[in-house]
């Protein structure tokens, strides 16, 4: 059986139309709309496709380039050595790489390839997320991010301590909507935490 799996990171502003190009060719398709840092069997899709394995249902999985398995090298290493383990063969369709040959042995100058990939693909994550710090410092300069006005009566240390769960997601680079849909909380909620936590980074 082939396997199409596709990731997009958001809801909004993202179509996984490029990555279904030729999805007629596959007998399976399981998208995802998550971060590529959460980790791989963490996600909706990857928890389906363990269980195909789980069940013993032969397949190959294919995907259209290494940043749609992820973004967080160390999960992409580890998902693509668990799969190897288990004799399922990767497909990385615009790269034209596959984790295996076909007798099942691991090509070592396509494991080179994707190691190379892989490093790329989390220094852009970075990039995106430092781009992201910069706009945020802009925005401070401009006013548009105040902190909490003088006379309140909340503390903020407190408040973060109390959101902690979503302080943790935050850090670890999660969407505002990723994180609404992981803790329950409203979107609103979520980027008043985010702008406390921008002066007050290092209190907890």
């Amino acid at each position: 059986m082939k396997v199409l799996y596709v990731r997009i990171s958001s809801v909004i502003g993202q179509n996984s139309g490029r990555q279904k190009v030729n999805e007629k060719d596959f007998d399976l398709v399981i998208e995802d709309r998550v971060s590529g840092c959460i980790p791989f069997f963490d996600r909706d899709g990857g928890k389906k496709i363990l269980n195909l394995l789980n069940k013993d249902i032969p397949f190959s999985l294919h995907v259209h380039s290494i940043d749609r398995l992820g973004r967080d090298l160390k999960d992409l290493i580890n998902t693509i050595h668990f799969f190897k383990e288990r004799g399922v063969c990767i497909h990385f369709i615009s790269q034209g790489l596959r984790t295996t040959d076909d007798d099942g042995k691991e090509n070592p100058i396509s494991k080179m390839i994707i190691s190379i990939l892989g490093v790329v693909s989390e220094m852009e994550r970075n990039q995106i997320r430092e781009r992201q710090r910069e706009g945020i410092e802009l925005g401070k300069l401009r006013g548009a991010y105040k902190g909490r006005q003088q006379g309140s009566s909340e503390d903020k240390l407190k408040f973060l301590e109390k959101h902690k769960k979503v302080v943790d997601l935050i850090r670890k680079g999660y969407k505002g909507s990723e994180i609404s849909s992981i803790t329950g909380k409203h979107p609103n909620t979520i980027t008043k935490i985010k702008r406390v936590l921008e002066f007050q980074i290092d209190s907890i």
